[in-house]
């Protein structure tokens, strides 16, 4: 078990909220001191830019920065050079997808799923407008991804594989592993986005043996602005550079300039530095507490929250049986909305609307959800209250 009460002290936002019990750490986690503190200090203290300078300050915070990078790639056992900063998820897949231009020829597939956050299908279905390329959805087994039906969409044609780790909102576990070895038998590339997934489970790239894995600082207890782009190295390599200026050219030639090696290519401009900073320490504050038992910490929870909620009338919950710490439901004839509003009347903060993934919503036949996301900072007086507050929001817009 989780000492919850000290990991509690470690962020400054109970200090001013001590009531609040927070659900929404899928879409955004609260942030430790340590992180906080990190960043500060090379703000307050330093501010200077990274790779130019040759005084004191700027040579701290070049190590400092490419120590982030060091540490980031210890955590997914990645290979340093294999780490590219980005502002987040969403700018890493669309920088892979505009980069990718040159791998497909009109008619090859991508093969995805209608589980994907909008940010991991977006740009794959612009790319297959470009491209003029093929794209087919996994069929999906109670909202779920199974290598059985993968098997059914995978072909020679195959050249990309998209799909998350965790869904952001069935909250399933995809079999990431037994897709990357078969997606490897036709010659496809994978692309996994690990936004969910990162907080909470293990990962190790080298065993995974993904071509590409995307996450963001802000749902790992870092900071916003700033997410990773992992490339093994003979993957990333075929990629092109989406974004141009300075910091990533090498040679500026009128008739065709050059490049830096990897990852510096991928990094145009001035990064962001403390968001670097402070994302190692976000890093370093996980692997302390351990992934493995943050994991079990938040299935214990949501079983807890499930079985009180068992046997409640008008609640619908669409994801009893997922791997991870979330809930996704809602109360019989009441709009989502509706509903986390009443529930902020208790200091309950949940998510309610389609979590960037309308093509889920249509799967489940809803115009929106409730999501209730665990975190490492819950605990089961935030169940209790999250229950009270559930079951009281129901009784009386049914007496109404």
């Amino acid at each position: 078990m989780l000492n919850v009460d000290r990991i509690r002290k470690q962020f400054p936002i109970y200090k001013k909220y001590p009531d609040m019990a927070f659900f929404d750490s899928a879409a955004s986690s609260l942030k430790p001191k340590v992180v906080i503190d990190a960043m500060y200090d090379y703000l307050a203290y330093n501010g200077t830019n990274v790779h130019r300078g040759v005084y004191e300050l700027a040579s701290i915070a070049t190590e400092l920065y490419e120590g982030a990078r060091g540490d980031i790639a210890g955590f997914i056992n990645a290979e340093q050079d294999e780490i590219i900063f980005t502002k987040s998820t969403t700018h890493g897949l669309n920088m892979l997808a505009r980069g990718m231009d040159d791998l497909f020829e009109p008619g090859d597939e991508i093969v995805i799923s209608e589980l994907e956050h909008h940010s991991n299908l977006l740009p794959w279905l612009d790319l297959s407008y470009r491209k003029q390329l093929v794209v087919k959805f996994i069929p999906l087994d109670n909202g779920k991804i199974t290598i059985e039906n993968f098997k059914k969409v995978l072909s020679k044609k195959t050249k990309l594989v998209v799909t998350h780790h965790i869904s952001n909102v069935m909250g399933y576990i995809t079999p990431i592993e037994k897709m990357i070895k078969l997606a490897s038998k036709v010659g496809a590339m994978t692309v996994l986005d690990a936004a969910q997934s990162i907080a909470h489970l293990p990962i190790d790239v080298k065993k995974m043996d993904c071509d590409f894995l995307v996450f963001s600082g802000h749902k790992m207890y870092g900071p916003n602005g700033i997410g990773v782009l992992y490339g093994k190295r003979s993957s990333i390599a075929k990629v092109n550079p989406s974004e141009f200026g300075g910091e990533m050219v090498d040679k500026v030639k009128l008739e065709g300039s050059s490049f830096k090696a990897l990852p510096y290519n991928f990094e145009a401009g001035t990064p962001a530095i403390a968001e670097a900073i402070g994302l190692r320490e976000s890093v370093k504050f996980l692997k302390k507490i351990g992934l493995k038992k943050i994991h079990q910490h938040e299935l214990e929870l949501k079983k807890y929250i499930l079985e009180k909620l068992e046997n409640e009338a008008d609640i619908e919950i669409f994801n009893k049986a997922s791997d991870s710490g979330l809930i996704t439901f809602n109360i019989k004839d009441l709009h989502p909305h509706d509903t986390a509003s009443f529930l902020d009347q208790y200091k309950v903060a949940v998510r309610a609307g389609h979590h960037c993934n309308q093509l889920t919503m249509k799967y489940l036949n809803q115009v929106a959800t409730v999501r209730l996301s665990i975190g490492i900072y819950n605990n089961f007086a935030d169940c209790d209250k999250f229950v009270e507050a559930i079951l009281a929001t129901r009784d009386f817009f049914k007496s109404l």
